[in-house]
């Protein structure tokens, strides 16, 4: 019998998609809609995502920038969506995608596919309870402890203003979405005004429940057809054994290049000394003080411990540390035994209900920190090792902080987000040395396992072997990959007319002393013969400032660094002024789209390669080196070509746009990996002629 009633309910789900319009008449409608115009590769992606969905496997799609892969991806969701009770799930990895999605692409969407549907498409935007605002913390009735009150609204200062403001926004916002501040509010001010999930009362204890914001959008999504979130919400839902979106068994992960490091982000963790006494104030008076002070003893000597250690990986537990995480750990416990039942206190005493929650989430989070950082510890092989821990350095304003961050969250990936739900992953970037196997693997994707070619060191958790177009064995007789497929649908951009990719194969390799004269030098031909409008993309913060302290004189064009002001304001001022340079490191590499004249020339100083010394990558390559595979080429390569590809990607962002990659780091050239780094740019005509690059940068400028 139950047998039958689901044949007969697929049945009639199939029925159901029959009688709706193809996707093909779907995306010809949408875009005549929003007066664009249909590019192949927006079709064969758009088909490949119903396909998808129809047949219940994952599809990996890179498409490049312009190909209108939103529309590709919205249309098939919004179609299956119709005939399924649940929503379908878009997770982005960044708050602007989500908003151009939700102001802009959706709703277009639904009303130029509205007559053509059984109703009209429905969305809503969903995020984690810390970007709402509590309405029972806004009204005073979250107890807090002193470290955590802030200014008195009425003092002069930044944060007191933003407290103020906030006040006053809270009395006439309808979602009490943090995003609606504009301009922002910092944390510290954000703070006083919301709620973890792990603090909230919940809505049924809460004498604000029945109006709070959190409550009220998840259940506005669960009424949507689309549910647009973030790569932190959809991780937290996919680990947590409570639900936080609504029932899909459809995900859409656009800019999926950034999920696993998003996810590594949530599920990693982190034990101060300032954590334990925030959980010994937490807890206050609501037990006995020696209980208490026990805590604050470890603490202490934790405090102690931390400040004198060297900041780096650990790789053995010392046995001192060891001691005193135990010393937490159980203080922890015996804070949270004399708590007694978690559900003390009613609705009647939300005041005492929410101090005993505040305390055990402060005790929670410091017991199983310490005891995860112990478990960390005494693996007889390396290969057995499952995370990473390091002691992260403190500043003038924050102390040393111990860090605990999983070797790959492929595992988590794979049974949790992957394994009863079909996903589509798609960003411009995605082929990896003109492959999905590297992302592939780091997702949890594909069995079988291949190591030998350098852009496969195999991450002990299956390779694919597919290839960019098909996800079907190479000739090198990989496995293909059950229940994914790989597809590139390019770019509606001609790279080799409209781009060069200039590698200075003559320059000397980067050292470790900042930038070389001769680099200094090529940069300021390559700027004057473009006549400015140059981004210039540093592997770090100090080589940006380097480079612009040193250029200011020799420029005549206007020179902007990343830090002398907010970056949206230098970009916008960069994009508005032809002859301005902006020079920048990371958030620049990935988070610029200034088409038009004012972007001739992207410089990149060196292959981004993590730092030798970053414990969590290199923990990851000495892991994969442990499992057989080649730990350079599956993290340090991947990540390098991950960002230069990002990086590159930043001169074309319209169909009229021209211009050049400059790469000063002649390895493009020479090394050994410097194929598969070259593979994964876009395919740009090639040259290391300084002087023809020089020429067509003078002829553009002149254009």
């Amino acid at each position: 019998m139950p047998t039958d009633s689901i044949t007969h309910a697929e049945a009639d789900d199939a029925s159901s998609q029959e009688l709706l319009p193809p996707v093909e008449e779907l995306l010809s409608t949408a875009v005549k809609a929003v007066g664009g115009v249909e590019r192949p590769g927006q079709l064969t992606m758009a088909r490949a995502v119903q396909r998808a969905i129809d047949k219940g496997e994952h599809l990996a799609v890179q498409a490049g920038t312009g190909t209108g892969k939103s529309l590709a991806y919205l249309i098939p969701s919004v179609r299956h969506a119709m005939t399924s009770d649940g929503a379908v799930v878009v997770s982005t990895a960044t708050i602007a995608l989500q908003r151009q999605l939700v102001d802009r692409d959706l709703p277009r969407l639904a009303e130029a596919l509205s007559p053509h549907l059984p109703h009209e498409p429905t969305f809503a935007i969903l995020k984690g309870r810390r970007n709402y605002l509590c309405r029972y913390k806004a009204t005073a009735g979250w107890p807090e402890d002193e470290q955590d009150q802030l200014f008195d609204p009425r003092e002069v200062s930044v944060t007191g203003r933003m407290v103020q403001r906030i006040q006053e926004w809270a009395e006439e916002t309808e979602t009490g979405d943090r995003d609606e501040l504009v301009p922002g509010v910092n944390e510290q001010a954000w703070r006083q005004f919301s709620v973890s999930a792990r603090e909230c009362l919940g809505a049924t204890r809460c004498p604000s429940g029945a109006e709070c914001f959190a409550e009220l959008a998840r259940a506005r999504a669960g009424e949507s057809d689309i549910v647009v979130t973030n790569h932190a919400l959809l991780a937290i839902d996919a680990m947590e054994d409570f639900p936080l979106l609504p029932e899909h068994e459809v995900v859409v992960v656009d800019e999926a290049h950034e999920l696993v490091d998003r996810v590594t982000s949530v599920v990693s963790g982190e034990l101060s000394e300032t954590m334990v006494m925030a959980a010994v104030r937490r807890v206050g008076r609501l037990i006995d003080q020696p209980t208490s002070d026990r805590l604050m003893e470890a603490g202490e000597d934790l405090k102690a411990l931390l400040a004198a250690a060297p900041p780096g990986r650990l790789d053995e537990l010392p046995q001192v540390l060891g001691l005193t995480l135990a010393l937490i750990r159980d203080a922890a416990w015996a804070c949270i035994t004399s708590l007694g039942p978690r559900q003390g206190g009613d609705k009647d005493d939300p005041e005492g209900a929410g101090l005993r929650k505040a305390a055990f989430t402060a005790l929670d989070e410091v017991h199983d920190t310490a005891q995860r950082i112990l478990d960390a510890f005494g693996h007889a092989e390396e290969i057995d090792r499952a995370e990473v821990v390091w002691l992260d350095a403190g500043t003038d304003r924050r102390p040393p902080v111990l860090r605990i961050a999983p070797l790959t969250v492929a595992g988590m990936l794979r049974d949790k987000l992957f394994g009863d739900r079909t996903v589509v992953l798609t960003s411009a970037t995605l082929a990896l040395g003109g492959a999905f196997d590297g992302l592939a693997r780091q997702w949890g994707l594909g069995t079988g396992d291949r190591s030998r070619d350098a852009a496969e060191g195999d991450s002990g958790e299956g390779a694919g072997g597919a290839d960019k177009t098909t996800g079907k064995p190479d000739k090198k007789g990989g496995k293909r990959a059950k229940g994914w497929t790989g597809l590139d649908v390019g770019s509606p951009f001609d790279h080799p007319r409209s781009g060069i990719l200039y590698v200075a194969r003559h320059l000397p390799q980067p050292g470790r002393d900042g930038l070389p004269e001769a680099y200094l030098e090529e940069i300021t031909e390559l700027i004057e013969a473009a006549g400015g409008r140059t981004l210039g993309l540093f592997s770090s913060m100090r080589a940006a400032k380097a480079a612009t302290e040193a250029l200011r004189d020799r420029l005549s064009v206007p020179l902007l660094c990343q830090g002398d002001d907010s970056t949206m304001l230098l970009v916008k001022q960069f994009a508005e002024d032809e002859p301005t340079c902006l020079f920048g490191t990371l958030s620049l590499w990935q988070g610029v789209d200034v088409p038009g004249p004012s972007l001739r020339l992207v410089i990149i100083d060196r292959i981004p390669f993590p730092r030798p010394d970053d414990p969590l990558t290199s923990a990851r390559q000495r892991h994969v080196a442990a499992k057989g595979g080649n730990g350079f080429m599956a993290v340090a390569a991947t990540h390098a070509a991950l960002l230069l590809a990002q990086g590159a990607g930043r001169l074309l962002r319209s169909q009229h746009d021209k211009g050049v990659v400059a790469v000063l780091d002649p390895r493009l050239a020479t090394a050994r990996y410097a194929g598969f780094l070259r593979d994964s740019l876009p395919p740009f005509w090639p040259t290391n002629d300084p002087e023809k690059v020089r020429q067509a940068l003078r002829r553009l400028a002149d254009s």
